[in-house]
């Protein structure tokens, strides 16, 4: 049985490699959804990435197995310094915030508010900034926390990030005014 470290390094970075045999295998196996998990901990950056976008396609299959891994995902893997896990974390908080009990809701939430402000990375932003607002319709409070910061993307030289955050702005019920 070939482990899925190896299975997913190699290649072109931009490239799925055997992402989808190792989703294969887990979807085969549940016992190897742990061993694709462990995964995140590579010292391969391109591992990671691929380990990404495995446990988004297993969740998507499983949505139930989500409940098992939240609690680690928001405690070890927010921890992990990558764009591609980033953006995978606010994909997966949109994905299933209806499974998050109350606490994990305002523990994503925090962690969105905070990926906004501190990252520059453009599909972090804009994945961040399309979980946020669904976010916001439910809870007003995040607006003041976000509305400078996405009137300040509203202007970034990059379209789609702007785009984004008039998208976000616009959700909140924010005045957005490109002109100042």
């Amino acid at each position: 049985m070939e482990k899925f470290r190896h299975m997913l390094t190699g290649g072109h970075p931009n490239s799925l490699g055997r992402t989808l045999d190792v989703v294969e295998c887990v979807l085969d196996d549940h016992e190897r959804f742990e061993e694709l998990y462990q995964c995140y901990f590579s010292d391969d950056e391109v591992v990671r990435l691929r380990t990404s976008n495995a446990i988004r396609r297993v969740f998507k299959e499983h949505p139930e197995w989500f409940e098992d891994y939240v609690e680690r995902l928001m405690t070890e893997i927010t921890q992990i310094d990558q764009p591609s896990t980033k953006w995978t974390l606010s994909q997966l908080w949109l994905e299933y915030r209806s499974r998050l009990t109350g606490d994990q809701m305002e523990r994503a939430k925090e962690y969105l508010v905070v990926t906004l402000h501190e990252e520059d990375d453009w599909i972090v932003l804009n994945m961040t900034m399309k979980t946020l607002q669904h976010f916001v319709k439910d809870d007003p409070s995040l607006i003041p926390k976000i509305a400078e910061r996405a009137r300040l993307l509203a202007k970034d030289r990059r379209n789609s990030v702007a785009k984004g955050a008039v998208k976000l702005l616009n959700a909140a019920g924010e005045p957005v005014d490109l002109l100042k």
